[in-house]
């Protein structure tokens, strides 16, 4: 008898819906054909997991793969992403030498990506610091998933800050393409002095990261693009908010009318100002940790479903730029993107909350948002077959399982205990991590073009 279906994988399927034992994925080329419960049906190749969880392959809607290394990160940090079950990352625009601000960069890089790339990616846009606003249109024409702007300026070439007026002029431009707009959200003046008066005094130990870059610096940024996103009609989206305060401005603002939404990064879910003490440089990110009774009003924005989705903010810095006793001269960002599914799927069982929060907030919602569900995100007919699958244990994360370049195998949740780890990764049916070897090879990794005009 033929058979009817190329493979099936066979677990406990876990979607944003339901949970469901027993089940399996059957695969008809790079795409999901069918899925069901109890006996599977015939297929040409079969992958059973047992009872292991099997869920889409989460898309990671915030990270970075080129802000230290160039276009050459692509392929290192994609590895991590097959081995962190990440089947699709949606990669932040401010890369060395120059940040993606115009068609022929895209063009660049996307020729980069499906050289280099060992999993799917989206690509954000950016404009320069002057003169850009009339680059959107074909940015957007070149399929990128989002714009990125900030309000805070790292570099004036790689990592502006976009004034008010120019920022104004591209809301305007980019609501006519749809597109949603992220924005890191620290107000500049006030860091500046902040962290001024922090230097004067001698202050340079690690708790000094986060006394100069207050909440209060998040939220008044926020009302500032928040304003603009009312102003303009632009969908304005907060890129990484550290407090529960920016989801009830985005709230309060969609009330009001605005298209205004907020994503909380991983690590603003568990890490607090005692493990920047702890950490030092390895544990600097902006913006920086918070309180611990911040991260419990985290959680409950997410219960709430005022977070629009949790990425990584994955930003690798070389190990030798993470160390030193000037915290102030540690470069800003953290490695999470290996970590990220076992993490995740952790904190939920340690809060007695349901894996399917997993599928929702690290799947689903990151690929509504930038446009390519339901073929990624989603573990349902016609979808691509990008699947996750986690064996639930007692684990201990390492930063030495890291499958990244040396300079960059540190992370901040080393030692950690975890209550999973993953076991098996497939993108569009292919299986590319097997729980420990990476099976994929650069170029397996598609650019993906966003085919949604917006919500």
């Amino acid at each position: 008898m033929a058979t009817q279906f190329d493979k099936v994988i066979l677990g406990t399927l876990v979607t944003t819906g339901a949970i469901r034992p027993r089940g399996y994925v059957a695969l008809r080329g790079e795409a999901i054909a069918a899925i069901g419960e109890g006996e599977p049906p015939p297929a040409a190749e079969t992958f059973d997991h047992g009872g292991n969880l099997i869920l889409p392959g989460l898309v990671d809607g915030h990270m970075h793969t080129s802000s230290s290394t160039g276009w050459p990160g692509i392929e290192s940090a994609s590895r991590c992403a097959a081995a962190g079950g990440v089947t699709t990352c949606c990669d932040m625009p401010y890369d060395v030498p120059r940040p993606v601000t115009d068609a022929a960069i895209l063009a660049d890089k996307i020729g980069w990506v499906e050289r280099t790339s060992y999993v799917d990616m989206a690509l954000y846009g950016t404009i320069t610091k002057t003169g850009g606003v009339d680059a959107i249109p074909e940015l957007a024409a070149g399929g990128i998933s989002a714009f990125k702007l900030s309000t805070y300026e790292y570099d004036a070439v790689r990592f502006p800050r976009i004034d008010h007026p120019t920022m104004l002029a591209a809301f305007h431009q980019i609501a006519r393409t749809g597109l949603p707009c992220a924005i890191h959200n620290e107000d500049q003046e006030l860091v500046e002095k902040l962290t001024a008066e922090a230097r004067a005094s001698g202050r340079t130990d690690p708790i000094m990261h986060c006394r100069t870059r207050p909440p209060l610096a998040e939220s008044m940024a926020d009302l500032e693009i928040f304003e603009m996103a009312l102003e303009t009609g632009a969908h304005v989206h907060i890129a990484h908010s550290s407090i529960a305060r920016g989801f009830e401005l985005a709230e309060a603002f969609r009330r009001m009318g605005a298209n205004t939404t907020g994503e909380a990064c991983i690590q603003y879910l568990c890490m607090t100002e005692d493990d920047i003490v702890r950490l030092g440089g390895f544990g600097k990110c902006n913006p920086p940790f918070r309180t611990e009774a911040e991260v419990e009003r985290m959680w409950q924005a997410l219960v709430d479903d005022k977070i629009a989705y949790v990425s990584t903010d994955h930003a690798p810095w070389p190990i030798e730029r993470k160390r030193g006793d000037d915290i102030f001269a540690c470069g800003a960002g953290l490695t999470g993107l290996q970590s990220y599914a076992p993490l995740m799927f952790t904190l939920l069982m340690e809060r007695g909350l349901s894996p399917r929060l997993m599928a929702t907030y690290c799947a689903e919602r990151s690929a509504q948002l930038h446009g390519i569900w339901p073929k990624k995100g989603a573990l349902r007919v016609g979808s691509d077959a990008d699947l996750l699958v986690l064996e639930e244990g007692n684990f201990t994360f390492d930063e030495a399982s890291i499958v990244d370049r040396p300079e960059m195998r540190w992370s901040p949740y080393h030692g950690r205990k975890m209550r999973a780890r993953v076991a098996a990764t497939y993108l569009r049916g292919r299986q590319i991590w097997d729980g420990t070897t990476v099976l994929g090879k650069p170029g397996d990794g598609q650019f993906v073009r966003r085919t949604a005009r917006g919500q």
